[in-house]
């Protein structure tokens, strides 16, 4: 929120909810105005037991299928523990917001209404839709202003695990919650008991204007005043990148520490865990106390999937993990975030067995694993593309951290967004993109949209385990990966940094079809942000 007044708004719901946490004494009031909003879901077809909480998969949860379903945005409270309320910015009062599920075939149409006083939009993550229907203010559509709607319709045609979120302004946005889960089931896929976990982190210490902050602004500027520095001061000539430890609470389905909802099984039960990063921090997460295979990459099934034990699965912002396994092993099990940083500790759910009394298991957050390595997972199998095939483009992205008149830019071959040059293809193209980050710490989640692409190669070793189809790839420092995809989804599509500090400090560039021709014309009064 760059306004004053604005400020001032966000600055008293903080102050009410605060208040209303710590001072209420008699019974009705504390169940009214300590309220968990997250559970609150103002359009009764969402009626999933446990809203939005990681629940059993039912026939209740939403689910669309040709009806129009409205999803809301709103602000509200978030009660994350017993002790913290956080404000926010919902989709129909929840965060996250209503997980959305179809299978194959059929056809999901939300009508987006908007009751913030900012514009919002909604980008389906890694979901192939036609171009008109990607949500990018500006570029595909106008974002909707406050008191409009804007309906998104499409064709569930592939299966897996995917996610939505605002994308105007997103670096805040969706900072402050504005996202949830889409499921499409695979008709062949049977399970037990089916769990999404999205995963988190907030701001909540040291001052009171969390909300209030612009996260879209790196320089040093916007640093002056700030309780939460979006920088180091002294990483600014060292090319460091900016410091994420201003995000100080870790959370599970909009819960944090003993709060989040158990993952209840019974022996014997197969079981998928699908793990969403909808934050800006990679998260290693590990399963205790069994043998699983990870069936699933960004919603991709992988071939063969191992059997593997005690290993950390690292995710990162925008990636999807699915898991699965087969509960026969009675107790109560965590599945936990690794590391040393006392943030971890609050990432943490118990998978409990019904009727168990086994004793309850204990954390090893600070143990060092095994890294699950999906380049090196699964058997081999028939692919789409080769390093040795004949590629119409061949596309070199240098990502890099770069100072630029004062400021910590973000940039794609020395340049930044809307300067950045664009990748021009026309349907029915394959094309080659070697990705290579030469920032010296930042990690650089790319994600291309209304497309899936192909991992061909990690720092010039080819894979040889399973294909790897992704929408979004992490690239670590010195990285260098080599992708391919074919231009089948006309339009113009982002190419970007899903860390989107880096997005909106430049980290972004376009594939646009030469032989595409969109019928949108940006309204000027609308304040469009794409990133």
């Amino acid at each position: 929120m760059k306004s004053k007044s604005k400020l001032k708004i966000f600055l008293a719901i903080g102050i009410v909810s605060i208040i209303i946490a710590g001072c209420a004494n008699s019974n009705d009031l504390d169940m009214m105005k300590g309220m968990d909003h997250s559970k609150m879901n103002v359009d009764s077809i969402q009626t999933q037991s446990s809203n939005n909480t990681g629940s059993i998969f039912t026939d209740e949860t939403t689910r669309v299928d040709g009806k129009e379903y409205t999803i809301t945005a709103q602000a509200s409270n978030l009660k994350v523990s017993k002790d913290k309320t956080l404000p926010v910015w919902t989709f129909n009062n929840s965060v996250p917001g209503p997980e959305i599920r179809v299978k194959v075939g059929e056809t999901v149409k939300i009508k987006l209404k908007n009751e913030l006083e900012e514009p919002v939009s909604i980008h389906w993550h890694g979901y192939p839709v036609p171009n008109e229907m990607d949500g990018i203010p500006g570029v595909t559509q106008d974002a909707v202003v406050p008191g409009k709607t804007f309906t998104y319709e499409f064709k569930a045609t592939i299966p897996g695990t995917y996610w939505y979120h605002s994308h105007q302004d997103s670096v805040n946005q969706l900072d402050k919650g504005l996202y949830g889960a889409l499921i499409v089931e695979d008709p062949n896929d049977s399970y037990d008991r089916d769990y999404t976990l999205v995963l988190d982190e907030w701001m909540t210490s040291g001052s009171m204007d969390m909300e209030g902050m612009d996260h879209g602004k790196m320089n040093m500027g916007d640093m002056k005043g700030m309780d939460h520095s979006q920088m180091n001061m002294s990483d600014m000539g060292s090319m460091k990148g900016h410091d994420m430890s201003m995000y100080d609470l870790y959370t599970i389905n909009g819960k944090t520490g003993d709060t989040i909802d158990k993952l209840m099984v019974k022996e014997g039960e197969k079981v998928r865990i699908r793990l969403i990063n909808a934050g800006y921090l990679t998260h290693t997460m590990h399963l205790h106390g069994h043998e699983f295979k990870v069936v699933a990459s960004d919603g991709q099934s992988l071939t063969s999937p191992a059997v593997i034990t005690d290993q950390g699965i690292a995710i990162a912002p925008g990636e999807r993990y699915d898991l699965e396994f087969t509960a026969n092993n009675p107790g109560s099990w965590l599945l936990e975030e690794h590391g040393n940083d006392n943030r971890a500790k609050n990432m943490r759910a118990v998978i409990a067995y019904e009727g168990s009394n086994s004793q309850s298991d204990t954390s090893n957050a600070s143990e060092q694993l095994p890294q699950f390595d999906l380049i090196k997972y699964g058997k081999q199998a028939e692919s789409k593309f080769s390093l040795n095939q004949t590629f119409d483009h061949d596309v070199l992205l240098n990502l890099n951290t770069e100072m630029k008149n004062g400021e910590m830019v973000y940039t794609i071959n020395g340049k930044v967004f809307p300067d950045t040059d664009p990748i021009k293809v026309n349907k029915g193209e394959k094309v080659k993109v070697t990705l290579v980050n030469r920032s010296k710490t930042d990690d650089h989640p790319m994600h291309l949209h209304g497309h899936f692409f192909q991992v061909l190669s990690k720092s010039g070793q080819p894979l040889d385990g399973t294909p790897v189809i992704k929408d979004t790839l992490n690239v670590k420092p010195g990285e260098e990966y080599v992708v391919a995809f074919e231009a089948d989804n006309p339009g113009d599509w982002m190419f970007h940094c899903h860390d989107l500090h880096h997005a909106s400090a430049g980290m972004v560039t376009d594939v646009k079809y030469s032989d595409y021709q969109s019928n949108y014309t940006p309204d000027p009064s609308v304040n469009n942000k794409p990133e």
